[in-house]
């Protein structure tokens, strides 16, 4: 049987967790509710769902068993409290919430009511980076030196209430504790504001994890192209995923067949084959919803926990502390 979910905030987000609902045979979209009047009616019509412009009245009205939460920022904790309030499992899209402190109220919430919280790391469900975590953990690459991350593009005027770390940084922050299973340690940045009116919209950043590997960021919402690159770079090689196109390649170490340490005396790295891995594509979007509603089905917990969002919340902040101080941060 389908399960029954809405969506609360069907901005532009909020639109494409509507579609990919309204696609999937294993879920069945009763509801979507916006305060925008004209894109309720819009949104409603088009997938033939009841439109609310209160999502109050949605949850008291509407019987269902999950929903995702598409606000602003600003409105994560209160939506997804009332929804877990009306015993529903609530995905809430990232970052998990505004503050840290609003964030443990969540995730202590849905403890408390027994009902399912995931946040929508949907980074996480690339079929590139899943392909390229399992090779990680097969050792393909050896001992891991580096990982670094490109995230730029142009400024979405839609993004009011977090600058680019909370908004784009998050991503990566949990990204690379998800590849490397070590946590960061130390972070240094340098933040900017060019563009956006109140908060930051780039930053260069550097971080150590605790296995001593060297993280860098490269994120801003200044560049006129959209670029969404990560390499990460090991003895035996260095991987690169591209996040828009989920391709994979790795690019080999030719002296990386014998040992590392007798190989760096001489020379250590040299040129060899470029290999480019077939993966199946998926839009990572339906790869989460479907993940979610299999965790509610099933009573699994989500592939995203509140606390690993929490987490990269966390560390967003810090990397925000540093570049107003132009500080180490040490965790």
């Amino acid at each position: 049987m389908a399960v029954q979910v809405g969506v609360i905030g069907v901005g532009s987000m909020g639109l494409n967790h509507a579609r990919v609902y309204a696609e999937l045979e294993e879920a069945n979209l009763v509801a979507v509710a916006d305060a925008n009047q004209e894109t309720v009616e819009r949104v409603s019509r088009t997938y033939r769902a009841h439109g609310y412009t209160d999502y109050r009245q949605m949850l008291e009205r509407e019987k269902l068993d999950l929903v995702t939460v598409a606000v602003p920022t600003r409105l994560h904790a209160q939506v997804a409290m009332d929804v877990l309030d009306a015993g529903v499992h609530a995905l809430v899209e990232k970052p998990i919430a505004a503050t840290v402190a609003e964030g443990e109220r969540m995730i202590a919430h849905a403890h408390r009511l027994g009902k399912k919280l995931t946040i929508g790391h949907i980074e996480r469900f690339n079929p590139a980076i899943l392909e390229l975590k399992q090779r990680l953990d097969d050792q393909q690459l050896g001992r891991i030196f580096q990982i670094h991350v490109r995230r730029v593009g142009a400024f979405p005027p839609r993004i009011e209430d977090v600058g680019v770390v909370v908004d784009l940084a998050t991503h990566d922050l949990n990204i690379i504790e998800y590849l490397t299973g070590s946590q960061i340690q130390t972070v240094f940045a340098e933040t900017e504001r060019r563009i956006h009116a109140v908060h930051e919209d780039l930053v260069s950043g550097v971080m150590r994890l605790q296995n001593g590997i060297i993280g860098v960021l490269d994120i801003n919402w200044l560049t006129p192209t959209k670029i969404r690159e990560l390499t990460i770079v090991g003895e035996r090689g260095m991987f690169l995923v591209n996040y828009l196109s989920q391709d994979l390649y790795f690019y080999e170490n030719n002296f990386a067949s014998g040992n590392w340490e007798r190989l760096v005396a001489i020379g250590g790295v040299r040129e060899g084959q470029m290999i480019k891995y077939q993966v199946r594509r998926i839009e990572p979007l339906k790869a989460e919803l479907q993940s979610f509603i299999q965790a509610v089905e099933t009573d699994a917990e989500p592939m995203v926990s509140g606390e690993e969002a929490l987490r990269a919340l966390t560390l967003a902040h810090k990397l925000i502390e540093s570049g107003r101080e132009h500080k180490l941060v040490v965790l």
